[in-house]
């Protein structure tokens, strides 16, 4: 079982549009856990499985609700909503002025995820929004076996992965046995695959310990057909095409944190 957190460095890159592409085409069973502090989008992209939108109220809002009751009352399952694409989610809270309702439930995250995904097997694909100092997501990300950044390859979008790397460098240990490995994932056109060599040395030239794992297409029909009550496969479109090839790296990073020395 593996617990994989997918952040970005600012702005909006693409990280749901990654995470929910992830999780369609996992080739395990997977959750996928909207924990994006500024407010989950997955619950208003995505249709239940009947077709019908999904719960807002029901997710990390009710599980919150649930952990402050007791303990006792916290099963993971109760808070998971089957999705049109396939996988059960745990949906965001409806917006920021919500994150009150949540508590401690912060630091119990990672702990409920991966004990719901030991009994009934999988894998975890968490979106948790934008990187900054002090997110309430920061534990998640310490506990991840991997951490992937999302980004796009311009000026700005380089520079704000740059920095938020050395900020994560410290917060997270890197740099220490048992650290989360850290991936990079570039949105952009199908064919700029150039950009992923041009990145990766920059980050080598900076010191930082990141891997750029490969290119998500940018491909607006396919986030379209992504989306419940599109029509059309969206193994077949661009995005999807360029998600299966991230599958096995992905998968090997996650596989790659060692275990710490005690």
């Amino acid at each position: 079982m593996s617990l994989i957190a997918l952040a970005s460095a600012k702005g909006s890159p693409g990280v749901t549009v990654t995470a929910v592409a992830l999780a369609q085409a996992w080739p395990d069973p997977v959750v996928l856990a909207d924990v994006d502090p500024a407010a989950g989008d997955v619950a208003w992209r995505l249709a239940d499985a009947t077709g019908e939108p999904a719960d807002p109220e029901r997710g990390l809002l009710s599980l919150g609700a649930a952990a402050r009751r007791g303990a006792a009352e916290t099963t993971l399952g109760d808070h998971l909503q089957d999705l049109a694409p396939g996988f059960p989610a745990l949906v965001g809270v409806p917006g920021p002025e919500q994150l009150g309702g949540i508590g401690a439930v912060w630091t119990q995250l990672s702990s409920l995820l991966r004990e719901h995904t030991e009994a009934h097997g999988g894998d975890v694909l968490v979106d948790a929004g934008r990187v900054v100092p002090g997110s309430p997501a920061m534990p998640l990300l310490a506990a991840a076996d991997a951490v992937v950044l999302v980004v796009r390859p311009d000026l700005e979008g380089v520079a704000h992965l740059r920095t938020r790397l050395h900020a994560l460098r410290a917060a997270l240990r890197l740099d220490e046995p048992g650290a989360s490995p850290v991936g990079v994932l570039v949105v952009s056109g199908y064919r700029d695959t150039g950009v992923l060599d041009d990145l990766q040395r920059v980050l080598d030239m900076d010191g930082l310990p990141a891997r750029v794992l490969g290119l998500v297409a940018h491909d607006p029909k396919g986030v379209r057909v992504l989306h419940a009550g599109r029509s059309g496969d969206p193994r077949r479109t661009l995005l999807g095409r360029s998600v299966r090839g991230l599958l096995e790296p992905v998968r090997d990073l996650a596989g790659a944190r060692t275990p710490e020395v005690v």
